[in-house]
């Protein structure tokens, strides 16, 4: 062998070593965590890395650069020590504070924690559907973006995923998705090493899943040996050269390689390898047995060569983009806006006013207009539904669908796919598009995995959910939500929104397109609402308090009546009814939960005043939860169990969805509170 090749190998080999030796000795130190992974793909990350990977880490915001995900995050090891060894803002203490408080190297990766963490990973498959997100994020911008042969946006999406991703539901959504896009810009690396928690993945998982891939339209590679960098680069080098299908690569691999008695066991799947197996196994490297946390001289001058590399493929991108501005101004600072995420100039003027009106309008319907007078001037505003466009009325009027083929539209079609098409939304806002998904509200069920990322990710996607209540009527029980509203409140960071009419609507929208890092839902009737009149009800713009006083009386009120969305026009019919009667009366809407109980005390107590005990609240979901608002004395007009299959009038009434139940439930309230004062 020639001698320079040698040293080139032997080099590669070093390096390699370094990153398995780096992951066995932070899971060791840490006595928790997943070596078996790092240590079987080191030789694939090393490559990937070495000599594929554009990226730059120094600026890990830079808008070209490559993407790689680790959907298998349990394995965050190997990410740390890669991310350490080319130079981000990861040292070695870092590493060795691995899985312990107030680390940037959590037990699984976390985007915004630790520098050059794409998303949040470690929920399996979630990474996967992330991937094709930020596939067809590539796609939209260069179709948008790239102009007169200026390739402003260029580049790849590398993704490593595991047996446990493969039997995810989420992956498959996702791949379909993908394959029928014809996602070029996207290649899963699968760890083919047949080990999970509990053994053998041939327990529970025997299909051939390369030939899955092939049936989703994927151009399918095999590397028989993950230790074999010649192979890995080819595959590397023929899924960059592949132009109309997304490629999955199937890599053979063995957990724990080179660990003498945990080789290919599920015991080095998810604990330490303990300090003799880890002895034996650095001998096997020919590493140092008694070194921690080694990293040679030769290895880190190496690997530290991607910070420069990095710095001249940004600083080439920079020029371009300056001469790309001055082409074209408008694009420039549409770029400019979209990465900061910020709003173009009046991008609100023309969102409608809508008109008192009895009869009214179904707040999915009010939505798709104001959706659309605000994708009128935010052009990086775009999304889809779950096969339900027609009943969500989400579809942008005047653009093209986003298809292979045709990637600059801004209309998507996920497919009965709510979990692929929660993830993928996801991975599309970490591009740093505003996108929207939506469907039934009863169908968070599917997808709460990835709304919940959403929200630990502090990305802010706004999902539009309609047929928010029993108020769809005849479907029947399997499609009338009851308690996901609440589950959707009690988690953290996402932004609840169930406006009562059109202009709280028109306001909704207002709220959820200048978030910028929380995510936003949207809970919408299929029914008609009335259109309030704001010249005797309080203005729509209190949404943004998240609950405001809607009609008042004089002084302080003898009960307060609180609902939301549709169930706000009860609680007005029911305000007027006792007004007539003499009745102080007051009505409260509260679109948002999660908004008011982020007001000061002082504005809380201004809207339910705490000496007025009488209260009703009124919302046809789950009575769970409202106890908070309405205290021990007040009354609840919800729902304790399920719906039910028939007209909309059959069921409020049944229900007590009712004007004269409300105010029945008034008077009560009054009484049981008048009854405690004495």
């Amino acid at each position: 062998m020639d001698t320079q090749v040698k040293a080139a190998n032997q080099l590669d080999e070093l390096c390699i070593n370094t990153i398995r030796t780096l992951s066995m000795d932070a899971v060791q130190k840490a006595n928790s965590g997943h070596p078996g992974t790092p240590m079987a793909l080191a030789p694939l990350a090393y490559v990937l890395w070495d000599r594929h990977l554009r990226h730059n880490p120094k600026n890990t915001t830079w808008p070209n650069r490559d993407r790689f995900i680790l959907s298998n995050g349990h394995a965050s090891m190997l990410l740390y020590s890669m991310l350490h060894l080319t130079g981000y803002r990861l040292t070695l203490d870092d590493l060795k504070n691995f899985r312990q408080w107030d680390s940037k190297t959590p037990g699984h990766p976390e985007f915004h924690l630790v520098p050059g963490v794409e998303t949040t990973t470690g929920p399996l498959g979630q990474g996967c559907a992330n991937s094709v997100g930020m596939a067809i994020a590539e796609r939209w911008l260069e179709a948008h973006f790239n102009k007169d042969g200026q390739k402003l946006i260029d580049y790849k999406i590398y993704t490593f995923c595991g047996d446990g991703d493969m039997m995810e539901g989420i992956s498959s959504e996702a791949a379909s998705v993908a394959g029928h896009l014809g996602l070029s810009n996207l290649v899963w690396f699968y760890d083919n090493n047949h080990i999970t928690i509990e053994g053998s993945t041939d327990l529970a998982f025997t299909e051939d899943v390369a030939k899955r891939f092939e049936a989703y339209h994927w151009n399918v590679l095999h590397i028989s040996d993950a230790n074999d960098l010649d192979a890995i680069d080819k595959a590397i080098k023929a899924a960059q050269a592949e132009k109309d299908r997304p490629t999955f690569v199937v890599v053979n691999s063995h957990i724990a390689w080179g660990a003498p008695n945990k080789h290919d066991t599920a015991g080095a799947h998810g604990e330490p390898l303990g300090e003799d197996e880890i002895k034996a196994t650095k001998k096997f490297y020919g590493w140092p047995e008694d070194a921690h946390f080694l990293v040679p001289p030769e290895a880190a001058k190496h690997m530290g060569e991607a910070v420069q590399r990095g710095a001249q493929l940004e600083a080439d991108w920079q020029r371009l983009f300056s001469q790309y501005k001055r082409a074209n101004p408008e694009l420039g600072k549409q770029f400019d806006a979209m990465e900061k995420r910020e709003l173009p100039e009046g991008w609100d003027a023309k969102i409608p006013v809508f008109p008192a009106d009895a009869k009214g309008i179904a707040s999915r319907e009010s939505s798709g207009k104001v959706e659309n007078a605000i994708a009128a001037t935010v052009p990086w505003l775009l999304g889809g539904s779950a096969d339900l466009a027609p009943s969500t009325k989400t579809l942008i009027s005047g653009e093209k669908d986003f298809e292979k083929g045709s990637y600059g539209g801004r209309n998507f079609h996920f497919g009965i796919r709510e979990h692929g098409m929660g993830g993928i939304l996801n991975g599309m806002c970490l591009s740093m598009l505003r996108p929207y998904g939506a469907g039934f509200l009863i169908f968070t069920d599917y997808m709460r995995g990835a709304m919940r990322l959403s929200a630990v990710m502090d990305q802010p996607v706004i999902y539009i959910f309609t047929h928010d209540s029993i108020g769809l009527g005849e479907d029947g029980p399997t499609h009338q939500p009851i308690e996901q509203m609440m589950s959707l409140r009690a988690m953290p960071r996402m932004i609840d929104l169930r406006p009562a009419d059109a202009n709280e609507v028109a306001e909704a929208w207002k709220f959820a397109m200048r978030e910028k890092d929380r995510p936003v839902f949207f809970a919408l009737s299929r029914q008609a609402l009335p259109t309030f009149d704001r010249t005797k009800y309080a203005a729509a713009s209190g949404l943004h308090k998240g609950a405001y006083v809607m009609a008042d009386c004089e002084g302080v009120p003898e009960v307060i009546l609180v609902g939301t969305g549709s169930e706000v026009q009860l609680c007005i019919g029911a305000y007027e009814q006792l007004k007539g009667e003499g009745v102080k009366a007051r009505v409260v809407s509260m679109p948002s939960w999660k908004v008011y109980a982020q007001q000061s005390k002082e504005y809380q107590d201004s809207v339910f005043p705490p000496k007025v005990r009488a209260r009703v609240a009124v919302e046809a979901g789950t009575t769970l939860g409202w106890r908070e608002i309405v205290g021990l004395d007040g009354r609840i007009v919800a729902r304790a169990d399920f719906g039910a299959s028939a007209p909309i009038k059959d069921l409020m009434k049944h229900f007590g969805f009712t004007v004269e139940n409300v105010v029945k439930e008034a008077r009560e309230a009054m009484k049981q509170a008048n009854a405690a004062k004495a």
